[in-house]
């Protein structure tokens, strides 16, 4: 055999996991967490996770790039720093892989760092799409508090604050990738009812969407559509033009965590259907050119360890251990 066959053959094995890898990851996790719908959590589990994202914006930062920001920040600011000056977790395929892991790395924080014992919680937003500010998760208290408004003070021009729920005083360090203290902020965007569009885009989530998504059978177009409409839609419905959900900071809304909770459900469920050829089913093409595989890092710089794509693959194998109810 010519050495270009073996180190082509070489190249492929170091791509995937062995089988005996895969085998040992997907049977380590025995008593999966059920990550829920907030609308269907007690009042009890919904005051839980409130306090413990409180909490989260009391603890010392990890990454120490601010004078005065918080473990609570440095989600906003590592996101930010991923996505400009260079796209490094969107529009391409490691979009659902790494948000995965960014997501049960926040969990994960809210546990060690405060005390949380439930799981991440979803907003079905594919449910509430009709007349998403009637969804429980704006709810006050138990809830996210709701839009912005003019008449809140102190944010000045450019964002509006939200004047309602638990969240009202979290005050974000960064925005869009710059150091700009400001109080969380949403500005929701209208609907047009004449026209058959609900409010925050609400139509770009709702059945019709969802249906062509979920009938796509393979990674590379289930992946980008998932990402285009329904992800892209919530986060401009919610943030609008002067909310924290726009920017590449997103993350400073722990909306966002809830958002890309059902993001991660709806992928889970994709697999589900066709587990054998799905769970890890991962091609396509990164923005350096290069085909996307399976052992390609996920970077989190410093906030966690870097990970490999094929370890967030699994929510029942690998790093991961829940499912959705």
């Amino acid at each position: 055999m010519k050495f270009l066959d073996l180190l082509t053959l070489a190249t492929a094995a170091l791509a995937l996991p062995s089988e005996n890898l895969l085998a040992r990851q997907t049977t380590t996790c025995t008593s999966p967490k059920v990550r829920k719908s907030w609308a269907k959590a007690t009042s009890a589990e919904k005051r839980s996770y409130i306090n413990a994202v409180l909490c989260l914006a009391t603890k010392p930062s990890r990454l120490r790039v601010a004078t005065h920001s918080t473990l609570y920040d440095d989600f906003g600011y590592v996101h930010s720093q991923l996505t400009q000056p260079v796209q490094k977790i969107h529009a391409q395929p490691v979009f659902l892989p790494w948000h995965r892991y960014f997501v049960q790395v926040y969990e994960d924080a809210l546990r060690s760092e405060c005390g949380y014992t439930g799981a991440a919680m979803y907003w079905d937003w594919a449910a509430d799409w009709a007349a998403p500010s009637k969804a429980a998760v704006w709810d006050t208290p138990l809830g996210f508090g709701g839009n912005g408004s003019d008449s809140a003070d102190g944010n000045g021009p450019g964002k509006l604050r939200i004047a309602q729920g638990p969240f009202r005083n979290l005050r974000p360090t960064y925005w869009n990738g710059a150091v700009d203290p400001h109080w969380l902020s949403r500005d929701w965007l209208p609907g047009y009812p004449a026209a058959g569009q609900p409010e925050m885009i609400g139509a770009a989530y709702g059945p019709t969407i969802m249906n062509e998504v979920n009938s796509l059978t393979v990674y590379e177009q289930f992946q980008p559509a998932l990402e285009s409409s329904p992800h892209g839609a919530v986060h401009g419905g919610v943030g609008g033009g002067r909310g924290d959900m726009g920017p590449s900071s997103s993350p400073n809304d722990p909306i966002f965590f809830l958002h890309h909770a059902m993001v991660d459900k709806v992928w889970w469920q994709w697999q589900q259907r066709d587990k054998a050829n799905r769970t890890y089913a991962y091609k396509g093409v990164r923005n350096d050119g290069q085909n996307a595989t399976l052992s390609d890092v996920m970077p989190m710089l410093g906030l966690a360890a870097d990970a490999l794509v094929w370890q967030y693959m699994d929510t029942q194998g690998g790093k991961l251990c829940y499912i959705y109810s």
